[in-house]
């Protein structure tokens, strides 16, 4: 069954974006692209770069982690707003919205049911992994679903924005096993974790 991956970028004190959502690595965001962090996604996670930057790059590789990218709706804005249709048209992509009534790029599968069917449907399908890229209300709909996480912790705190989990009710722990981390010279620190079997 395919795995899904909750990769994503977080400040030391959980958050993932500003208060006002916007592009936390833009000239207004608080992550900094440094080049080792850029060196080890280009090596370690090429998928996972937007189609500009591999394109810029040079980057064709397909990658071996991902080969389907979730995205919710804020975080699918942040692409329109730099006027990006499909940030990854090298990855399958499925934005979740019930505000969208029809997708801006042809390869958009827009997706306005319920999440987590639509997530178990992806996981018995043939393929590699399933890539969430955020945001963080689609992350907290899928916390079920979540079978691992590789947190990119970036030395810098926020003090207050947009959560890695947003908009679940009541508190369900989950176990989590660390599998891998990676600490580059640049402070950032990935931390790869599995769920823990139930």
């Amino acid at each position: 069954m395919r795995k899904l991956t909750y990769f994503v970028a977080t400040t030391l004190d959980g958050f993932i974006a500003g208060p006002d959502g916007g592009d936390p690595t833009g000239p207004d965001g608080f992550f900094t692209v440094t080049p080792d962090y850029l060196e080890h996604l280009v090596t370690h996670y090429p998928e996972t770069l937007p189609g500009p930057a591999r394109e810029a790059l040079g980057i064709t590789a397909t990658g071996t982690r991902f080969d389907t990218v979730l995205e919710g709706r804020r975080s699918y804005q942040v692409g329109l707003d730099a006027g990006i249709a499909d940030a990854y048209p090298h990855l399958r992509h499925l934005v979740f919205s019930r505000t969208l009534t029809e997708a801006p790029a042809p390869a958009v599968e827009l997706v306005s049911g319920d999440p987590v069917a639509r997530v178990r449907e992806l996981k018995a399908e043939a393929g590699g992994g399933i890539w969430l890229v955020g945001g963080a209300e689609l992350a907290g709909a899928l916390y079920p679903e979540i079978d691992e996480l590789v947190l990119k912790v970036n030395p810098v705190t926020a003090g207050a924005g947009i959560p890695v989990f947003a908009g679940k009710d009541g508190v369900s722990p989950r176990v989590f096993t660390l599998t891998e981390h990676t600490v580059l010279a640049g402070g950032t620190v990935f931390l790869t974790y599995a769920r823990a079997a139930a």
